[in-house]
């Protein structure tokens, strides 16, 4: 099963003919700055589409913080996005209060252990829309 940085190996290698689908989900390769670094930070997220923009969740498993991705795009929000063997700028968001019901349910539909996350932390885990540019 790929998982972490094989994943994105095996996703570039193969323009997402290996690692887009995974475990009944779509994954895509998300592309962020370090905050600290400066430097190119690559994570595989389950993704679904919603109009024209992309939607991934910043769970982190259900941990208290944050992830690393989600950090890095607070700090900037210009993203890269592969999709398959498609590579594209787009800008980061978080959801309004307004639209978060609806792409919660989206994502949860997508993968159900979103909700399980949801209830092990405090936290408020963040939806993220993903806007071409």
């Amino acid at each position: 099963m790929l998982f972490g940085e094989e994943h994105v190996k095996r996703y570039r290698e193969t323009g997402g003919a290996e690692g887009h689908d995974w475990n009944d989900s779509t994954v895509l390769l998300l592309t962020t700055t370090g905050r600290r670094s400066g430097e190119p930070r690559t994570s595989p997220l389950i993704y679904q589409r919603h109009g024209d923009d992309l939607v991934v969740i910043a769970s982190n498993g259900g941990d208290v913080k944050h992830p690393l991705w989600y950090l890095n795009l607070e700090a900037d929000p210009d993203v890269e996005v592969q999709v398959r063997d498609e590579v594209f700028p787009a800008r980061a968001r978080a959801a309004t209060d307004a639209e978060r019901p609806e792409l919660w349910k989206l994502m949860t539909a997508t993968w159900p252990p979103y909700d399980e996350y949801a209830r092990k932390t405090a936290r408020k885990i963040p939806v993220v829309v993903l806007e071409r540019r």
